[in-house]
């Protein structure tokens, strides 16, 4: 498992982005595809339809997504987890401490409320309200699922050899790794004038 001073692997081409609800998976997911100029595809938008009913096609769709050539998404989902891990080349893990997830995302949860913040498909966050009175509600599930990841992330490279996994501590060494490939990025797009031996 790398971290964040150990050398980039070479030219990540399918990408997962793995960490807890609130950990920043998405943002950080569509900061490497703009950088890499890669399609990025929010996996949440794959999976529900409208009134929140799960999608037929979701596993249809992730086998189309991931034999693609180049993609980036969240490794999310039990029953697309493993077909995911099978096919990408590096998964980036926000292992984060759990005050910065649970911040994250219960502010996540009030701003998307509070603007009344379309998701996918025409679904809206719930009544804050709900976490009082439901088990599923995204908040609870995030404390509940708090520390999932610690248990399946760390046996990955041993199951999928393909796959190597940055593990990434804090927000600070986020913004660190993603500068290095930013670096590496601009400098393979330099190229030698062509009157320079």
């Amino acid at each position: 498992m790398l971290t964040v001073s150990d050398p980039l692997p070479e030219h990540p081409q399918r990408i997962l982005i793995a960490g807890v609800s609130g950990a920043g998976k998405s943002t950080l997911a569509r900061r490497l595809a703009a950088l890499l100029g890669i399609e990025y595809t929010e996996l949440d938008s794959l999976f529900h339809g409208p009134n929140w009913v799960p999608r037929a096609e979701f596993m249809n769709d992730v086998d189309h997504l991931t034999q693609e050539p180049t993609w980036v998404s969240e490794w999310q989902y039990a029953a697309v987890r493993r077909l995911l891990a099978q096919r990408a080349d590096i998964l980036i893990w926000l292992d984060y401490p759990m005050p910065v997830s649970m911040v994250r995302l219960i502010r996540r949860t009030v701003r998307r409320r509070s603007q009344r913040e379309e998701l996918w498909n025409s679904n809206y966050e719930g009544p804050l309200w709900g976490i009082f009175t439901d088990s599923d509600h995204i908040i609870r599930w995030g404390w509940r699922t708090r520390n999932k990841l610690k248990v399946l992330v760390p046996t990955l490279e041993e199951k999928f050899p393909g796959l190597r996994v940055v593990r990434l501590r804090s927000p600070r060494e986020a913004d660190v790794w993603l500068g290095r490939l930013a670096e590496r990025v601009s400098a393979s797009r330099v190229q030698p004038r062509q009157d320079q031996p």
